[in-house]
């Protein structure tokens, strides 16, 4: 696996990093913070998170790992690798097959950042046109943040905000490919930050907008997990505080 500065793998500089941002923290990171989180995230490669990006063997198509690592290209359903979660912030890698599709979602009060790992993805994502309260919108008129925006390895990490960037996102996978994402806070139904879907209509009227729905999860939705293959993070570092 690969080791970074200080002996530390990437993946735990990437932990440090916001354990040192977002544990126990009131308030919004710095965008001085989040640089240095997207800088992080920007030398990040699929081997540190324990997969293999590269094409899967034409003799092994049913083969999810080898070498300690998982095939990401061999994955045939929307995968989730589950690296760490905490109250203030999670880690994960979402795995998609060419064409597979995560419908449109949104992230209430919520910071993201997300790097792709190999392969591309094309995000269509938007924001509530009026600023919404703290509280998770349910539906209303969204203004379009990206239109079929594609996402590659070489990209720049993105990311969105609690009300702006494209809070309210949908990836469809070009290729198979992966997604690192830093989510802060995490998901919670009980601390009112469900994940919600939406439908989308456009407003013929009014160019780059929509009304969008809140609506069940899609039933053909299907995303499994996988374990996480990577270096092993040591949760209560010595870390020397923040960037």
């Amino acid at each position: 696996m690969a080791i970074h500065s200080k002996g530390r793998s990437k993946v735990q500089e990437l932990y440090d990093a916001c354990s040192a941002v977002f544990s126990g923290k009131e308030g919004f990171p710095t965008l001085k913070h989040i640089r240095w989180l997207r800088e992080i995230l920007d030398n990040m490669e699929p081997v540190d998170v324990g997969i293999d990006g590269s094409r899967s063997p034409v003799d092994e198509p049913k083969v999810a790992t080898r070498d300690d690592l998982i095939l990401g290209q061999a994955l045939t359903d929307i995968t989730y690798i589950h690296i760490h979660e905490c109250d203030d912030f999670s880690m994960g890698v979402f795995c998609f097959p060419a064409g597979a599709k995560l419908p449109l979602h949104d992230h209430p009060g919520m910071l993201v950042l997300s790097k792709v790992l190999y392969g591309s993805v094309s995000v269509r994502s938007y924001d509530w046109f009026i600023t919404p309260s703290s509280r998770p919108r349910k539906g209303g008129l969204a203004k379009v943040e990206a239109d079929d925006w594609v996402l590659q390895a070489q990209s720049k990490a993105s990311v969105l905000f609690p009300r702006s960037g494209g809070n309210i996102h949908s990836f469809t996978a070009l290729t198979p490919c992966a997604i690192l994402d830093v989510l802060a806070p995490p998901y919670s139904d009980e601390l009112g930050r469900p994940c919600t879907y939406f439908s989308e209509t456009p407003v013929p009227s009014l160019s780059g907008f929509s009304i969008l729905e809140e609506i069940d999860v899609p039933e053909d939705l299907v995303v499994v997990g996988a374990p996480y293959l990577g270096p092993e993070l040591i949760l209560d570092p010595d870390f020397d505080g923040l960037y």
